[in-house]
């Protein structure tokens, strides 16, 4: 599967207030509906919680295909559920894999592996100044090794990496996958120390994910 390009998407959602009007009997059997519809669309993908977190999302649906028309398939047949009727897009990403210049070895991101996903994600949109690539190659190298020896002192911390040159309006996105967020916390502020980060343009909005199944993803909704 590491040999293969996949496509990236992340979508977060606002639930509007009227779907906590509902009753509890026709929310509990609109989560199945979304459960059944996605499983049959036989894409990659996962459910994360972002309420309470965040005042723009209050969930996210994390997608990886070959082919990025099971993006706008996977949105597709979420609307055409009850629940997708009480749903707003509020932020949406799109990226895609590939072999990183920087580090050695073929990895397959964590998401496309069958590994137990951790309970956080944290994603972010990244972009790195013209400077930086304008840089001499073997310097900006230097950095990078830099930049990777910081990351390694933090081994349960699994990374995503992908590539949004030319498919959106950033660089790439990452995806970080963590069972503390206090490490998280503490690896960022490791980099920020980095040659690196006086090339960095933008990261942000970084958006704190819970990783939780539809089911009662949709029932914390109210």
């Amino acid at each position: 599967m590491a040999s293969e390009s996949y496509y990236f998407g992340y979508a977060f959602y606002k639930v509007d207030p009227k779907w906590r009007w509902l009753a509890d009997m026709g929310k509990s059997e609109s989560a199945n509906e979304v459960k059944q519809v996605l499983d049959q669309t036989g894409v990659r993908f996962r459910t994360y919680s972002t309420l309470g977190l965040r005042s723009d999302a209050d969930f996210m649906v994390w997608v990886g295909s070959p082919n990025i028309s099971d993006i706008q398939k996977v949105a597709s047949r979420l609307y055409s559920t009850v629940f997708g009727k009480y749903i707003t897009p509020s932020l949406n990403y799109v990226s895609r894999t590939r072999p990183s210049v920087y580090s050695t070895g073929e990895r397959t991101p964590s998401f496309l592996t069958d590994n137990t996903p951790k309970r956080y994600a944290v994603v972010y949109p990244f972009t790195k100044t013209r400077e930086w690539y304008l840089l001499p190659e073997e310097r900006r190298r230097q950095m990078m090794d830099e930049h990777i020896a910081v990351s390694r002192r933090h081994p349960d911390i699994t990374l995503n990496t992908t590539y949004s040159f030319g498919l959106d309006d950033h660089d790439f996105m990452l995806a970080f996958e963590t069972d503390d967020l206090a490490d998280f916390q503490d690896l960022i502020m490791e980099l920020r120390a980095t040659g690196v980060s006086a090339y960095v343009k933008s990261d942000t909005p970084m958006m704190v994910c819970v990783k939780r199944d539809i089911i009662p993803m949709i029932a914390s909704m109210g």
